[in-house]
């Protein structure tokens, strides 16, 4: 299982004091050390954590692949196309909001966000939809022709009573994304608690997970701290 690792709280402590540390650069450096497969930004529309900078900067030095996060904003889809990630993952964005709250909501067919899909895939970039565990969203995400989604995990990770029928919902909709013939990840509040029965789901073969790694690299390091949740994920599928 690929583990992604989002670093953007990196840059909402640098960003905190606006001043040059610490440097998102060298967190994706430290991160891949300690095994991460993939590098995750989510440029917002406000930027209030990675900057056009960091972008540019992350392009040049990951040495795995970067996973750019993007609302459907003109703007940042076009430093998208310009840029040229491995991987776009088009996620819902409100300015009010302190995280990404929920999946994009795909009612119908959806013309503003099958346009961007043809923008970014036009430019040679792999995308992925950020959408909740629910068949029809995902019958819908097909439709649009990407090649991956990523299943909102918010639900199983903060509703401790009904974490149980959420982690059923969430390994159905795996399944029924996996026969729709698209790859499967899944993040938002993964922790070193809760990873482990969501990294058993069979046709889930990528996590993307940021607050919880970033947050204890404040008492082991970034390094270890990735190489802690690498080792909770392995063990997850027998490795």
């Amino acid at each position: 299982m690929r583990l992604y690792v989002n670093i953007d709280h990196v840059a909402t402590l640098r960003e905190a004091r606006k001043t040059d540390e610490p440097d998102p650069v060298r967190a994706a450096d430290a991160a891949e050390r300690g095994g991460a497969d993939g590098i995750t930004v989510h440029l917002r529309e406000d930027r209030r954590h990675i900057q056009d900078a960091d972008v540019r900067a992350l392009k040049q030095s990951v040495r795995t692949v970067l996973n750019l996060e993007l609302g459907a904003h003109d703007e940042i889809v076009r430093i998208a196309c310009r840029v040229k990630p491995f991987q776009a993952t088009l996620v819902p964005e409100r300015r009010q909001e302190i995280t990404t709250e929920g999946g994009l909501a795909l009612r119908g067919p959806d013309r503003k966000v099958g346009a961007v899909v043809g923008r970014l895939t036009d430019a040679g970039i792999r995308v992925s939809l950020f959408i909740d565990p629910d068949p029809a969203t995902i019958d819908r995400a097909a439709g649009l022709g990407v090649a991956a989604v990523e299943l909102h995990t918010g639900r199983y990770a903060h509703t401790s009573k009904q974490s149980d029928a959420a982690l059923r919902a969430l390994a159905r909709a795996a399944a029924h994304a996996k026969a729709r013939g698209l790859a499967v990840h899944a993040g938002h509040g993964l922790t070193y608690q809760n990873v482990q029965p969501v990294a058993r789901i069979p046709e889930i073969e990528e996590l993307n997970i940021g607050h919880s790694i970033v947050s204890n690299s404040v008492f082991w390091g970034l390094e270890e701290a990735l190489r802690r949740m690498r080792k909770l994920v392995d063990e997850a599928r027998g490795l």
